[in-house]
């Protein structure tokens, strides 16, 4: 929908292109983007995508510093659609799961949970253990969503890229955006 809005957080989990997908996919969607990016985020993305802090934020409609706890998207009288973040550390699991609103990041997802709002987490991290385990539980019983970007094979992707592309696109669909295209099952052909 134009004047939508997306909060899209970046954390130091490998899959940045996850978060850089969705910034490019809502720009055309008409999304009016808002970007926070941990430290950690800022150096896995130029690690796994080759673009610093400021390429990052040319992507974003807005984009905010973590220690900006002020920032409007702290604020729950802010609409959103939905926050994703992703990829999502199990460290900022952690906090989310806890209440630990210390950065603007754990912050924005305390507030969107507060208000009903939907909250996805492409967490990042295999195996899990125990903690992972029950701090993705706390998430998804506080009203969150708990995604790990697992690739589906039944459309046949060809690259890297389409993996990427279809795991946003049902991302999308899930925070309730108009016009996410996730590709549909169509059987086993014989």
């Amino acid at each position: 929908m134009i004047g939508q809005r997306l909060v899209v957080g970046i954390t130091g989990a490998t899959g940045a292109a996850y978060g850089l997908r969705l910034l490019r996919r809502g720009r055309e969607l008409g999304l009016e983007t808002h970007l926070i990016v941990t430290p950690a985020g800022v150096l896995n993305v130029h690690h796994e995508l080759g673009l610093d802090r400021k390429a990052l934020e040319a992507e974003a409609s807005f984009s905010y510093a973590p220690g900006d706890v002020g920032a409007c998207v702290a604020s729950g009288s802010f609409a959103t659609a939905a926050m994703v973040i992703a990829p999502c550390s199990m460290k900022s699991l952690a906090a989310i799961a806890h209440g630990f609103g210390d950065n603007l990041l754990t912050r924005a997802a305390d507030v969107t949970l507060k208000e009903r709002r939907r909250l996805i987490l492409m967490v990042r991290e295999t195996p899990f253990n125990l903690a992972h385990l029950r701090n993705m539980t706390a998430v998804t019983e506080m009203g969150g969503i708990v995604f790990p970007p697992l690739p589906a094979f039944y459309h046949h992707p060809q690259s890297i890229e389409e993996l990427v592309n279809e795991s946003a696109e049902r991302v999308l669909e899930l925070a309730g955006v108009a016009g996410a295209t996730p590709k549909a099952w169509t059987g086993l052909k014989a």
